[in-house]
């Protein structure tokens, strides 16, 4: 929750002019103040802030208050600012960090770490003691503490400003690729923090730590993959904390602050698909877990998925919530998903505020991998997403595209929930890859009791394949590239794009690079050696298929490999299976039933031709106001930021932006003004779609 303060009094602002070499932060006028301070709005990640002076009244009138424009390139960081004493903090696309007048969007300062970040970085960490005021912001494998006045780096924090995360996890810290795509939590004195790391082996383990936020020293770290002798251990071979990886939390964390929880949700082990070498339920993999947040020992934790072998990560941070039980409030702890479902406990103790039961499910029949017998799934609320693909839920956009889709879905297996993946054949996964829920997380208004969250309800497949090894360019490629980019190198776009026709477009050095760096979504691959780098780059540009004597690759070799993650998706681009492909729901946590639940996002060109609230895929989630809105940009394609009434759905007002929103909104008051900013970026409209950074600043008329 956004925490109230008071305003600054003439004294402290000026000795804020006075002190050497900081600025000071923008004056507000005599009136009330409220800032945006963290991730998700404050430590219990709830979106909620209890502004009302846009209301639903007034909401149509909002207008453009100002814009920034990061001037940085194309990308998609993702970014939720925060904003604290006047102070607007954010990324550009290129992982430089930025500091606004967040009255007028006037840049304060820019910091650049010489090193040029891809992909998502989706916001930044804040602590103060006193005049020590600190912006933590991570920039490939570091984490750097800036001055929040100056954005000049601490110099005693970690070494030179800067902790590397590759270091501390028992493993050689040049051949590990960790980066911190969503930001740590504070806890007194503490940060926080997980990573992202690689969907496939070599990858480090997935382990929470927490920093001293004044020096950068290691103060705890809490085992994913347990040690000997640690609870757990027992659910995997004896020796997979050595050589397995990830079971990681990237997608943040949630803070009870009075109880000194952390809640940590986490995502599968590697490798995703197949997990022979991972034999065992393989806790704390897609586990939320609540950790002791001064020491880091475990307080309970659930496991939501036993064995993954379908990348059923936890993909949000979870909300700390109050809900009503026989006429009584109960703090608890809600957690979405990407299979759609909400899991709702007491945050005290664990234990299920809705039923959950545990299914029997197929058994897999790739050979040596062995699937849980059972996964649990919550009786209430119902799922928001769809969960079984059937034939007759196949597009009808044309007759034509039916007919398509109705062969292609004939030759998938479509059975529902955690049927495993076979070799050979297309599986379907509904909802997909993404969701279901994503990384935007969800709203909750303590108020009414909802729980807003997004949702992407498209199909996608994927299969298993003997992996033959070898050190040829292609051979090369199909082991470390074709889990994401496919066999034939078609990618899924936007998410993953194709590596087809690639000649022109992108120089030997530069992919050369970004297999060393990590882009987008992909991770870094620092086991390949400089010739492994070379054969495949030479296979991807021309086809040429070099022969090696020896590779840099994993030591532990798996029998199959996944072929690529395959959005299904008609002739003309468009999904395959009928509307809705997005929604946005509302859901009563008091009672497990749905107060509304609407199509989220158009195609611009398909509602031309009368085919509207089709609903589309989106990333970036809602915030909710005591003003009585919903806010949410998040839609690929039609570039809109949209306000709807928390309490029945309906759309009361609508801007397009300069380029999609993928990115979730903050409010706050600053001068006696309410603001609504969106970080609006482009970045998962497509290749053929302009990206760029531009935080746009939205509020109502000064004069009404």
């Amino acid at each position: 929750m956004a925490c109230q303060r008071t305003i600054l009094t003439v004294a402290v602002v000026l000795l804020l002019l006075g002190a050497a070499g900081r600025k000071a932060a923008p004056v507000a006028a005599q009136s009330g103040e409220q800032d945006w301070p963290a991730y998700g709005g404050g430590p219990e990640d709830i979106r909620y802030s209890e502004l009302k002076q846009i209301n639903r009244s007034n909401v149509s009138r909002l207008e453009v208050a100002w814009t920034y424009d990061t001037a940085d390139g194309p990308g998609d960081p993702q970014t939720q600012p925060i904003m604290v004493s006047g102070f607007l903090y954010g990324i550009t696309p290129r992982h430089k960090v930025v500091a606004l007048d967040a009255a007028n969007g006037k840049q304060q300062w820019r910091f650049d770490s010489g090193m040029s970040g891809r992909g998502p970085n989706r916001g930044l960490a804040y602590w103060s003691d006193g005049a020590d005021q600190r912006v933590f912001a991570a920039i490939q494998s570091y984490v750097y503490a800036l001055n929040a006045r100056t954005g000049q780096p601490i110099a005693d924090f970690g070494k030179e400003g800067r902790i590397d995360l590759r270091e501390g996890l028992g493993r050689d810290p040049e051949k590990q690729s960790i980066v911190l795509t969503t930001p740590g939590i504070i806890f007194k004195d503490l940060l926080i923090v997980g990573g992202r790391e690689p969907e496939g082996l070599p990858a480090p383990p997935g382990d929470i730590r927490a920093y001293d936020v004044r020096s950068g020293r290691l103060r705890w770290s809490f085992h994913t993959i347990p040690h000997p002798g640690e609870y757990g251990y027992d659910t995997w071979p004896k020796d997979a904390w050595t050589y397995s990886g990830a079971a990681n939390n990237w997608a943040g964390m949630a803070l009870d602050g009075k109880r000194g929880i952390v809640y940590v949700p986490t995502g599968s082990a590697a490798s995703d698909f197949y997990g022979a070498d991972r034999t065992g339920d393989n806790l704390f993999a897609n586990s939320l877990i609540a950790l002791n947040a001064a020491s880091g020992e475990r307080i309970w934790h659930f496991q939501a998925v036993k064995h993954d072998v379908w990348d059923r990560d936890f993909p949000s941070p979870p909300s700390l919530v109050r809900v009503k039980r026989g006429g009584r409030m109960i703090d608890a702890v809600a957690q979405t998903t990407k299979q759609g479902w909400v899991y709702v406990f007491d945050r005290t103790n664990g234990k299920p505020l809705f039923p959950i039961e545990y299914r029997k499910y197929p058994a897999s029949t790739v050979p040596d991998e062995v699937a849980s017998e059972t996964q649990p799934l919550p009786v209430k609320p119902a799922p928001f997403a769809r969960q079984l693909l059937t034939q007759d839920m196949l597009s009808h956009r044309t007759p034509k595209v039916h007919e398509w889709a109705v062969e292609r879905f004939r030759t998938f297996r479509s059975g529902g929930q955690f049927l495993p993946f076979s070799v050979g054949s297309e599986t379907v996964i509904f909802p997909g890859y993404d969701g279901g829920a994503e990384w935007g997380g969800s709203a909750f208004d303590p108020e009414t009791g909802l729980l807003y969250v997004n949702a992407n309800d498209l199909a996608w497949t994927g299969s298993l394949v003997e992996d033959q090894g070898g050190s040829s360019g292609r051979k090369l490629y199909l082991t470390n590239c074709a889990n994401c980019h496919g066999d034939n190198m078609d990618g899924a776009p936007p998410q993953i794009p194709s590596l087809v026709d690639l000649r022109g477009k992108r120089g030997p050095q530069e992919i050369s690079a970004i297999i060393r760096q990590g882009g987008g979504r992909m991770p870094s691959f620092p086991n390949l050696r400089s010739p492994d780098v070379t054969a495949i780059v030479q296979y991807v540009l021309s086809g040429e298929n070099k022969e090696l004597e020896t590779t840099g690759s994993s030591p532990v070799k798996h029998k199959y490999r996944f072929t690529g993650y395959h959005k299904f998706l008609d002739p003309d681009g468009y999904p395959a299976v009928a509307p809705p492909w997005g929604t946005l729901n509302a859901i009563n946590l008091n009672t497990g039933e749905y107060a509304w639940k609407i199509p989220l996002g158009e195609y611009p060109e398909l509602t031309a031709t009368e085919m509207k609230n089709t609903g589309t895929e989106n990333y970036g989630g809602p915030i909710v106001t005591a003003g009585g809105l919903v806010f949410i940009a998040a839609t690929n394609f039609d570039k809109k930021f949209r306000a709807f009434d928390k309490r029945t759905g309906k759309l009361l007002w609508e801007a397009t932006l300069p380029l999609s929103g993928n990115a979730t909104p903050i409010t706050y008051e600053l001068g006696g003004r309410q603001y609504v900013v969106i970080y609006a970026t482009g970045g998962k409209a497509g290749r053929q779609k302009p990206s760029g950074g531009i935080y746009v600043a939205f509020a109502l008329p000064k004069r009404l």
